[in-house]
């Protein structure tokens, strides 16, 4: 019975709730943003009403993809309140039917909404994203430089070199804060030098304003110091690119380029394997809000239902962050980082099931 006319009823309850909460959030994400960008559109004489609407409508999705898990909570708890207010779930209770057979649709659809949004809804919002930021750049200029620096390592003719880079200022396109250790085709360090910037050319690097150090002679000054290099332009500009505005798609070959220009490809891959636990993490958000929304209104303690659900997914989303951390710095495993909250959410949920419905 709960894969016909009961299951369908079920689960075309809970996609409107949800949706519903997914529509609400966007029009207050859209509303905020809008207000922010607005008060912003005074720097910039070529903003028009109508162009800040269209910026705040590019900036929408990426920040309701982020809220998606919380979406899918308040919609789950919405849904089985509601249920369970209008006491359709206590008759079909005294049908027969358990509590694991009714969310069973709640799961499903969770799990298509994820999907959905992995396959469709990212490359949208990634994509959209991308162009806000060129619009805010033609707009509001660029004056920001790219933070996070990053190490890499290089072979030449010369020898192999380890460079690092602070930064790099999208105006001129230098990088900036350039340090290099050279060593020998022996391996045996010879030089250290440290730009106040530089430029990747084809073949090498032309760094300025470079203070040399070599073992066992006086440190000099160049103001134009080259290195030789095997690194293009494009994979370098890849570091730079943040990992939530690659599409789902888009990560695996991106991090495949980032690694073979001496990268660390670790935030990459930590997306793309939080891209495909997202269906089981908004499955666990069900089974959360299933624990926390069940009970009969008659009974009371509605209020600290609703506060319990809501902490207990307030906490399995920081802890995913957590993880998530550690897994882009290289202390955890990226597939561990990213599956682990889920399968943990899942299995707290199913274990207060047990324990309320059959325990």
């Amino acid at each position: 019975m709960i894969f016909g006319v009961l299951g369908r009823y079920f689960a075309r309850r809970f996609a409107a709730t949800v949706l519903s909460v997914f529509a609400g959030v966007l029009g207050l994400i859209f509303t905020l943003d809008f207000v922010d960008t607005l008060r912003r559109a005074g720097e910039a004489r070529q903003a028009s009403g109508s162009l800040i609407a269209w910026l705040a409508v590019l900036h929408t999705p990426i920040v309701a993809e982020q809220a998606l898990p919380f979406i899918v909570l308040i919609g789950a708890m919405a849904a089985f309140l509601n249920l369970s207010r209008r006491l359709e779930l206590v008759v079909a209770r005294s049908a027969g039917v358990s509590v694991w057979q009714f969310l069973v649709p709640a799961l499903a659809l969770a799990l298509a909404f994820g999907v959905a949004e992995v396959a469709a809804f990212n490359p949208l919002s990634t994509t959209m994203k991308r162009h806000a930021g060129a619009l805010e750049a033609k707009l509001f200029g660029a004056n920001a430089r790219d933070a996070g620096g990053f190490w890499l390592r290089q072979k030449t003719v010369d020898g192999p070199s380890i460079v690092h880079v602070d930064g790099r200022d999208p105006d001129t396109d230098e990088f900036i804060g350039v340090e290099a250790y050279n060593f020998g085709r022996d391996g045996i360090f010879n030089q250290r030098v440290d730009a106040r910037t530089a430029v990747l050319r084809d073949g090498y690097w032309e760094m300025h304003d470079a203070e040399v150090v070599t073992p066992g002679d006086d440190e000099s000054h160049a103001r134009i110091y080259l290195l030789a290099t095997s690194l293009t332009r494009a994979q370098l500009s890849q570091s730079f690119v943040p990992p939530d505005t690659i599409s789902f798609y888009g990560l695996k070959p991106l991090a495949e380029e980032v690694r073979e220009a001496g990268l660390d490809a670790t935030p990459y891959l930590m997306r793309r394997q939080q891209l495909l636990a997202l269906p089981l993490s908004l499955a666990a958000m069900t089974l959360v809000a299933a624990c926390f929304s069940l009970r009969l209104f008659r009974m009371g303690g509605v209020q600290r239902m609703v506060l319990g659900g809501v902490s207990a997914g307030f906490v399995l989303y920081v802890g995913s962050k957590i993880i998530g951390d550690l897994g882009n710095a290289g202390l955890v495993s990226t597939p561990v980082a990213a599956w682990s909250p889920a399968i943990g959410g899942c299995l707290f949920g199913v274990y207060l099931l047990l324990h309320q419905e059959d325990g």
